[in-house]
């Protein structure tokens, strides 16, 4: 008889070598399945004792599939009541197309059509198809012009165990699987053979890995759990041979309880362990984790001298989340030259960096929709020592380059000045660090809470240039991401890291890496603060005396601009200044930062206008924290472009405006195509100017760097620009005097 093993892409190997473990014979590996022969039983028990496998499919015919007609005559011809028992239900699972058969659901339908004919015409009556439940699942595989026909034998798909119970950690499972195959290229089987085996796990998530671990160490089979097969409904089902399966199976599951396994475990993740823990007793297997942290974990790695096989499961890191990969690298390092096999499962060659070693086998996976890699270290106790950073107070901080040490020599001078500095000048949010190092090309943002402590860092990076290794470059940002919390002294926890690329008009942020959603000091965000709501996730600030709401895990900005705090304090002091109507106009008004200023300032009167609705939103609630409400306080969602032009013909004006325009956009939303600022800032500017009122002033800004204004173009409109960017750059952006450019705009 011919069978088919599937399996996910990358598994095919370590299947292989699974099927002949198991004395299964005729092994071929293929493209995402292992073919083998033999009997029925051998089939049966990859059922049962098979830990990679998705299904095993026996195969019935091979006939051809050029169109829709012939795949029925071949599909027809098959002898379908030696499969599908009279008042048995069946089901049909297509894969792949050709040329003439484009979709997979009429493949499907043509081959059920086919079996139903067939059983008609053998019967005189028409079997019954069940998607849901069916007795038997028939699988067509179309590949050219030929189909293979099979008979699923699982049912269903062999990772599902039955031991995972729905949780609500919020931790992201290990597919049954993935574990196992972790473990299968890391030789844990030969290990349990052998007795007194002993796993590390770090971050076994909701349990895969240690359950997977101690089943196959105590010699139960996967199947087990299992109360249902597509086997027994099928009508050529041996049951003699599969009953004495299952009662091998149970003696050797209870013979195996004698075993013993040690079974070790570190997984910082809120609701972890506890769903760890369930996993196994889900699983029946009888025995217990230990949970330590890291550092624990891999001393007791070393004390079993060899012993341990070390797993690491890092498939749960996003490719975007920069700070909780650098924090388990950094726990990973812990474990270079160890004396113990490493076995991890990761989406990029980071782990080699953290082990100081290079893998001896690595084994291509799909995890979701990225490529990941299987990555198998031999057990070596002489590999080169994890390089550290030892900060000025002692503390050891694990990196991934050795020439971060430069780095953080670098931020806590840097950082010891900015410090003074900010006690001087009373200022609580601020830049510590402006890519004083060229290898280093990262903004560092310290925030300081006011009605509630805490301290957070905003992290930010530049791509990295053409020529510089993605990967160096990668190791470099994230031991920036773990140093720069211990220098600062901020919860690790407590970091955003956003990575930017360069864009056209300037540099726009292509990804970002947040932490959930987080209160003060790690609990849930207050939903009340006063009377205004503090959504979670957000914390409060003080600047210049006001309140403002940050917020690290929505957005690609926090809430505040720090490099605009000059030109903010220079629009309070303006409004101070104006007399008359005191009407403030503020557009691209994002959050409303300057808005506050102004009504600090005086202004009877204010604007706020903003495509974003949840823009606007944040806006009215820093008014509304600051003291700011009513009707003199309005609040407007609408195309600022496309607004100023229809304000100029209304009677409206305003005394002093702010405009701080973003260097491109092509929101869906916006009348015009695309707003470019370098193309678009005269005509935009000459309508800002018209909205003013005799003797009042505005406030352009833009952060192009290469921004040259139209001097020109305005002159011959009447509009008068002063440069006054020196003026607005604050002292913790000195390094960057590029960050924006902004002008007085006035009616001449």
């Amino acid at each position: 008889m011919e069978f088919v093993a599937t399996c996910p892409k990358g598994f095919e190997r370590l299947l292989a070598d699974e099927l002949i473990a198991l004395r299964v014979p005729q092994v071929r590996p293929l493209a995402g399945q292992v073919a083998f022969g033999g009997e029925l039983a051998d089939a049966y028990r990859t059922c049962l004792w098979s830990r990679l496998a998705s299904r095993v499919l026996l195969v019935l015919a091979r006939t051809g599939a050029a169109d829709a007609d012939e795949l029925y005559e071949g599909v027809r011809a098959l002898a379908w009541e030696d499969h599908v028992a009279p008042g048995a239900t069946f089901a049909v699972s297509a894969h792949g197309t050709n040329a003439q058969l484009r979709n997979t659901h009429f493949v499907a339908l043509r081959v059920k059509d086919a079996i139903a004919d067939r059983l008609l015409a053998a019967r005189g009556a028409r079997a019954v198809a069940d998607p849901a439940r069916p007795d038997v699942t028939v699988v067509a595989r179309l590949s050219g012009a030929r189909v293979t026909v099979s008979v699923d034998l699982a049912g269903e798909p062999l990772f599902h165990r039955g031991y995972h119970a729905r949780t609500e950690s919020g931790v992201a499972p290990l597919r049954p699987d993935y574990a196992a195959a972790l473990l299968a290229a890391g030789g844990w089987a030969q290990r349990a053979a052998g007795g007194d085996a002993t796993l590390a796990a770090l971050w076994p998530g909701q349990g895969s890995l240690l359950v997977e671990a101690a089943a196959a160490a105590l010699d139960r089979a996967p199947g087990l759990l299992r109360a249902r097969w597509g086997l027994e409904g099928w009508a050529g089902h041996d049951a003699a041979a599969w009953d004495a399966l299952l009662a091998e199976a149970d003696g050797r599951a209870e013979a195996g309880a004698a075993r013993g396994v040690g079974l070790l475990a570190a997984d910082g993740r809120a609701g972890a362990e506890s769903a760890c823990r369930g996993a196994l007793r889900a699983a029946g297997l009888g025995c217990e984790a230990r949970f330590c942290s890291p550092g624990e974990l891999a001393a007791a790695a070393r004390a079993t001298e060899g012993r341990a096989l070390v797993a690491a499961d890092l498939s749960w890191l996003a490719p975007e989340a920069l700070a909780s990969e650098a924090s388990a690298l950094a726990d990973l390092t812990a474990f270079a030259g160890a004396g113990s096999p490493v076995v991890a499962l990761s989406r990029d060659e980071a782990p080699d960096a953290a082990l100081r070693a290079a893998p001896a086998t690595v084994t291509g996976v799909i995890v979701g929709r990225d490529e990941a890699a299987i990555r198998a270290y031999a057990a070596s106790a002489d590999a080169a020592a994890p390089a550290e950073v030892t900060l000025a107070g002692g503390a050891r901080v694990p990196v991934l380059v050795a020439a971060s040490e430069q780095f953080a020599r670098r931020l806590e001078k840097v950082a010891r000045l900015r410090a003074k500095w900010a006690r001087r000048e009373d200022v609580t949010c601020y830049r510590v660090y402006d890519a004083d190092l060229p290898d280093y090309a990262v903004a560092i943002e310290l925030y300081e809470g006011s009605e509630t402590p805490g301290r957070w860092l905003q992290v930010s990076e530049y791509a990295a240039p053409r020529g510089v290794d993605p990967a160096l470059a990668r190791r470099r940002l994230m031991d920036a991401v773990s140093i720069a919390p211990r220098v600062l002294g901020v919860d690790p926890a407590d970091v955003s890291v956003r990575v930017r690329t360069r864009a056209r008009g300037g540099s726009q942020y292509a990804d970002e890496g947040r932490e959930p959603a987080r209160g003060p000091r790690g609990g849930r965000a207050s939903r009340q603060a006063g009377r205004v709501e503090l959504p979670a996730g957000a914390h409060l600030v003080d600047e210049g005396g006001l309140t403002f709401e940050v917020n690290f895990d929505a957005r690609h900005d926090c809430g505040i601009f720090l490099d605009h705090r000059e030109t903010r304090a220079r629009i309070r002091e303006m409004m101070k200044r104006t007399q008359g109507s005191k009407r403030f106009l503020n557009l691209f008004a994002y959050t409303g930062t300057a808005t506050v200023y102004a009504a600090d300032g005086g202004a009877k009167h204010t604007t706020t206008v903003d495509l974003s609705r949840p823009s606007l939103d944040w806006a009215r609630r820093n008014m509304a924290r600051n003291g700011f409400t009513g009707p003199a306080h309005e609040f407007v969602q609408a195309d600022v472009l496309a607004w100023v032009t229809e304000q100029r013909h209304t009677r409206n004006r305003w005394d002093l405006i702010f405009c701080d325009v973003p260097t491109f956009s092509n929101s869906a939303r916006m009348r015009r195509a695309s707003f470019d600022v370098q193309r678009d800032h005269a005509e935009l500017i000459i309508g800002v100017s018209r909205l003013l009122v005799r003797g009042g002033c505005a406030i352009f800004s833009c952060n192009l760097r290469t921004f040259k204004p139209d001097v020109e173009k305005l002159a011959r409109a009447g509009v008068a620009l002063e440069d006054i960017t020196d003026e607005t750059i604050p002292e913790d952006f000195s390094r960057n005097r590029k960050i924006h450019h902004a002008y007085v705009v006035t009616r001449a």
